[in-house]
C-alpha cells in the first residue's frame, strides 16, 4: 500500500518548486487540494521552524498523514524585525510588487554593501502516529537590488540578488532557481530520508 505524504501549504508557487525538488517521489505527495476544505493554522511561531511544525503537526493530525510544513522569509540586515518570519504578513493587503517597491523606498539610500540580505527555509516532517519529527534547513546569501529585476518566481524573488549568478531570483530561469534556493537546499535535505519514509520508517 502505497504511504502519502501531505504537503502542508496552499502556495502554489511553493508546491510548483517542493515537485521539481522531489520529482523521483511525486506519485508519494499529496497537496491540500486533494481533501475537502482544510485551512491551516495561524502561523503564531516566532521562528522559521515553529511555523513549519505547526502546520506539519495540524495537518498530520487532521489527516493521519505524515506531513511536510514549511516556513521561509528574506531577511535584510538593515531592515530587522520587518521581514523575516513575517515575510508573507508584511503589508499583506499588497501585491507582492507594491510590498518590494515599499522595502526599496527604505533602502533607497543604503550603498549596495550595506544591501546585505538572505532567503531562509525550514522544512519539518512530521508523522502524529510514529511520532517523528525530521528538521532540515537551507540558507541563500545574497542583496537587494536596486530596483525590481525579472517576473519569474514569485514572492520577493525579483528584488533578491544573487552574486554567483549575477542575476535576482526573478532572472533566473525556474530550472536555475531549482538547483540553488534555500528550499531546494532544505528539500534536499529532506529527500535523504525519503526512502525510509515511505515505507513508514
Amino acid at each position: 500500500m502505497m504511504r502519502y505524504i501531505v504537503l502542508a501549504t496552499k502556495n502554489k508557487g511553493k508546491i510548483k518548486e517542493i515537485y521539481e525538488i522531489l520529482k523521483e517521489y511525486k506519485d508519494y505527495l499529496k497537496t491540500l487540494d486533494e481533501f475537502i476544505e482544510i485551512s491551516l493554522p495561524e502561523e503564531i511561531g516566532k521562528t522559521y521552524e515553529e511555523n513549519a511544525f505547526l502546520k506539519a503537526k495540524f495537518i498530520s493530525e487532521k489527516l493521519n498523514l505524515p506531513a511536510i510544513g514549511e516556513d521561509s522569509g528574506l531577511e535584510i540586515n538593515m531592515l530587522k524585525g520587518i521581514l523575516g518570519v513575517y515575510s508573507s504578513r508584511f503589508e499583506e493587503d499588497l501585491s507582492y510588487k507594491e510590498r518590494m517597491n515599499i522595502i526599496l523606498e527604505k533602502l533607497r539610500d543604503v550603498p549596495w554593501e550595506k544591501r546585505t540580505a538572505r532567503f531562509i527555509c525550514k522544512v519539518v516532517y512530521y508523522d502524529h502516529k510514529n511520532d517523528i519529527k525530521i528538521v532540515t534547513g537551507g540558507v541563500v546569501e545574497g542583496y537587494i537590488a536596486f530596483e525590481i529585476r525579472g517576473d519569474s518566481g514569485f514572492g520577493y524573488d525579483p528584488i533578491f540578488y544573487y552574486p554567483p549568478l549575477g542575476k535576482t531570483f526573478g532572472e533566473l530561469k525556474e530550472q536555475e532557481k531549482n538547483e540553488i534556493s534555500h528550499r531546494t537546499i532544505a528539500f534536499k535535505k529532506l529527500k535523504e530520508f525519503f526512502p525510509i519514509l515511505i515505507k513508514g520508517g
